[in-house]
């Protein structure tokens, strides 16, 4: 099984971005693309996302055997329930969303009988919109697939060459660890952002413009992460609670250990969490999945 016709159902960052990697990588295969805003699919069109953009989901699907949903999280049962009754026989379903176990279950129920593979590439920006796409965006990043356990093994295979096409690297999780393993990754880090900005911006004895002028590069980063789009994030929370609350439990009580650290001068605790984060970062760098370049190798330095 091989997949030549492939409709991107969203046109965002990811969905732009697919789109880009399928022209610049894997010509062969062609595309077609929907927004339900008709001003993203004119942008979408002059910016050539895709070899068609269509008027409707329903004319960008009908010859797709791959279709990947590029909505937000809370909106991929009636984005896909609306593809009901005009897609091929046996055309993959797929997406892109940060949560896995609540999207599977989505897809179930709005394509019951369809061949369903929930995807996600573990790539992004805190840029959103058409024009904030770009074919490199999924290259040496993973892309993990999370496949029923009765998933049709060819499709998946065929799901799994085409976003290698697109440079990624391919991993096979189950829906629930991999909602877990992401909580931690992402979910909860964007979350502390969110928090850490939201509370510097709060702070009667510190002036808005204090913030903006004097912020360090820990700060920077976090209103970088912070800038996310709103929509899709407020869905990944409410979608992939389970696993985001039960690490933030995990997270309160070591915060509320070095809590206790600070307070009491262990200074020996402090150094030992720090040593072994520090290590962390090491690997990062070597999995070659970030810049050891100083401000994380970006030009902007401002």
């Amino acid at each position: 099984m091989s997949i030549s016709n492939v409709a991107i159902i969203g046109l965002g960052l990811l969905g732009s971005s697919i789109g880009h990697a399928v022209k610049e990588l894997a010509p062969y295969i062609a595309t077609t693309g929907y927004d339900r805003d008709p001003a993203v699919r004119a942008k979408a069109a002059e910016l050539g996302i895709a070899g068609t953009i269509c008027d409707t989901a329903n004319d960008a699907v009908q010859e797709a055997d791959l279709v990947i949903l590029c909505v937000p999280v809370g909106a991929m049962e009636e984005a896909a329930s609306k593809l009901s009754g005009h897609l091929r026989n046996g055309a993959i379903i797929s997406d892109v969303g940060s949560s896995k176990k609540s999207v599977a279950e989505a897809l179930a129920r709005a394509l019951p009988g369809h061949t369903i593979i929930p995807a996600h590439p573990v790539a992004g920006t805190e840029q959103s919109g058409p024009q904030a796409g770009f074919a490199s965006l999924f290259t040496n990043r993973w892309c993990i697939l999370t496949p029923p356990d009765d998933a049709d093994k060819a499709a998946v295979a065929a799901l799994s060459d085409f976003w290698t096409a697109l440079g990624a690297n391919v991993e096979i999780m189950d829906a629930e660890h991999h909602d877990l393993v992401l909580a931690v990754t992402s979910h909860i880090p964007h979350l502390i952002a969110y928090t850490i900005v939201g509370t510097a911006s709060d702070l009667e004895e510190v002036t808005r413009s204090e913030v903006i002028k004097y912020s360090a590069g820990g700060f920077r980063d976090f209103t970088r992460i912070a800038a996310s789009n709103p929509v899709m994030w407020r869905d990944v929370f409410l979608n992939n609670k389970g696993a985001v609350l039960e690490m933030l439990g995990r997270f309160t009580e070591d915060l509320t250990a070095l809590q206790r650290a600070i307070r009491s001068g262990d200074g020996e605790t402090l150094h030992e969490l720090f040593s072994r984060t520090r290590a962390i970062r090491r690997a990062v760098i070597e999995e070659g999945q970030d810049d050891e370049r100083p401000d994380f190798g970006r030009e902007d330095h401002t």
